[in-house]
């Protein structure tokens, strides 16, 4: 999944620590969801959020540096939403997560983990509203979604893919930590895209 906004503030991630896994291509064991950090809460997605999911994947940046899904309806928002994240959590044990601010609830994106067949470790995916760039969101919730990775599935790598002119999303992974690993295309559409690992 690519990357919609850059952001730099400061996160304390509270959640209880319960197992470490090693091997996600078995893990059966879900994440202490939801968890909290300075600001955000962070939740499994459900067929409720299809309203949010509709706006968030017609917007400019999703439509631009992720693609058109062909969502055009909260029934198609709810065909995505089992089709994707939530039939990952029961798959996987792990999946994208609503990302929401603790004060007001209000929704501001998604963020997550992702397994992609193509690639050797988890992906880092994130996506938020456009109204609410610029406020470190997105790093709080990546830098959280990494450090639950980490603690808690026990992946001593991650990685993410994104479009090689999406310049927002590629400073955002090199604040948290990524480096870039090479150049590679979408095996469906044939895109470029680039490839970044974070090993910790």
């Amino acid at each position: 999944m690519n990357r919609l906004s850059t952001e730099t503030e400061y996160f304390k991630v509270s959640y209880n620590k319960t197992t470490t896994l090693s091997r996600y291509s078995t893990i059966l064991f879900f994440a202490m969801i939801p968890f909290t950090t300075q600001r955000l809460t962070i939740r499994e997605l459900n067929l409720a959020d299809a309203p949010f999911i509709l706006e968030l994947v017609n917007t400019p940046g999703w439509l631009q540096y992720i693609g058109d899904r062909k969502i055009h309806s909260t029934i198609d928002a709810e065909k995505y939403l089992l089709e994707g994240p939530l039939n990952s959590y029961k798959k996987n044990g792990f999946g994208l997560y609503m990302v929401e601010r603790t004060q007001d609830n209000i929704a501001l994106g998604i963020c997550g983990l992702l397994k992609r067949e193509y690639l050797e470790f988890p992906d880092l995916g994130f996506a938020f509203l456009p109204e609410h760039f610029g406020h470190g969101y997105a790093y709080e919730a990546t830098d959280a979604c990494l450090t639950m990775a980490t603690t808690t599935f026990g992946f001593n790598s991650v990685q993410a893919i994104t479009t090689p002119n999406n310049q927002s999303s590629i400073s955002l992974l090199k604040k948290i930590g990524f480096q870039f690993k090479s150049a590679m295309k979408d095996p469906a559409s044939e895109a470029a895209l680039s490839l970044f690992q974070r090993n910790q």
